[in-house]
């Protein structure tokens, strides 16, 4: 598989260049791992974003979608297929229906109060694999949250370029989405994992 061919050489490269242990070794596999998944689900998005006619809006929602993905995390898949099929779906759906549609400023003034409020109570939502276990990064992080929350919300408002308007507003309903307890419970996924490390 090329999978495991980029990981072994990577590794292999890795191991090379300098003397780790087997905790750090892991921690390098899985590392890059997630850069191996990310990179060919963003080519295979890409690639059927350009199928779509729609490669610039995927684009433009891939970078404001991860800007608040960075700070407020959220669910993830619990299998990488999983992953593939519903980012497509949301990385191709959602900017078809950002380029196609116009909405009333009702939409969006109803979506900024509900994500702003969603955001101050679940941001940030961690994942068994990375449980967000430091105080003062989670602190850090709902501040970030909170903040990015509040410059998009501007953004809306300010912006008369409506492809940007709604490519902002939906990252922040997907976004807000993705860090509610019901979503995690519906997909059978722990919550508030860092609970599980507190003394």
């Amino acid at each position: 598989m090329i999978k495991e061919f980029f990981l072994n050489n990577s590794m292999s490269l890795i191991e090379g260049m300098h003397k780790y242990n087997n905790d750090q070794l892991d921690e390098i596999r899985y590392g890059l791992e997630g850069i191996y998944m990310t990179l060919t689900k963003v080519i295979i998005i890409l690639i059927l974003s350009l199928v779509f006619n729609i490669f610039k809006e995927a684009i433009l929602f891939l970078l404001i979608f991860n800007i608040l993905r960075g700070v407020a995390f959220g669910l993830h898949a619990s299998k990488s297929i999983w992953c593939l099929i519903s980012s497509s779906i949301s990385f191709l759906l959602i900017p078809f229906i950002c380029k196609t549609f116009t909405f009333h400023i009702l939409f969006y003034i109803i979506a900024s109060i509900i994500t702003f409020i969603l955001f101050i109570l679940y941001a940030p939502s961690d994942t068994i694999k990375r449980p967000l276990i430091n105080s003062k990064k989670r602190k850090r992080y709902k501040i970030l949250s909170i903040m990015f929350a509040i410059i998009y919300i501007v953004l809306i408002f300010t912006i008369n370029n409506y492809l940007i308007k709604n490519l902002l507003t939906f990252a922040l309903i997907l976004e807000s989405i993705l860090i509610l307890p019901i979503t995690y419970k519906i997909f059978k996924l722990p919550y508030n994992n860092y609970l599980k490390y507190k003394q």
